[in-house]
């Protein structure tokens, strides 16, 4: 997760791409902790580490998001 927090500086294209890398990450985060729960060979410092890290993504998502849906005025 080397992305710049500037996302005015990426065009539209650039962060279409990024947010797809983000939710394939995010999904492969979530089976990887699922995994580590359902085999129980998890710690809970890793489990932790690994939701933090699902959790920027998600975050990041969504400030990907809202930049790319344009505001609508009703």
């Amino acid at each position: 997760m080397n992305a710049p927090s500037d996302l005015s500086m990426k065009t539209d294209e650039v962060l279409r791409v990024e947010l797809e890398v983000f939710r394939r990450e995010h999904r492969d985060l979530d089976a990887a902790i699922q995994a580590l729960v359902e085999k129980g060979t998890g710690d809970q410092l890793t489990l932790q580490r690994l939701k933090k890290q699902k959790l920027r993504l998600k975050d990041l998502i969504s400030r990907i998001e809202d930049r790319l849906t344009p505001d609508i005025i009703a």
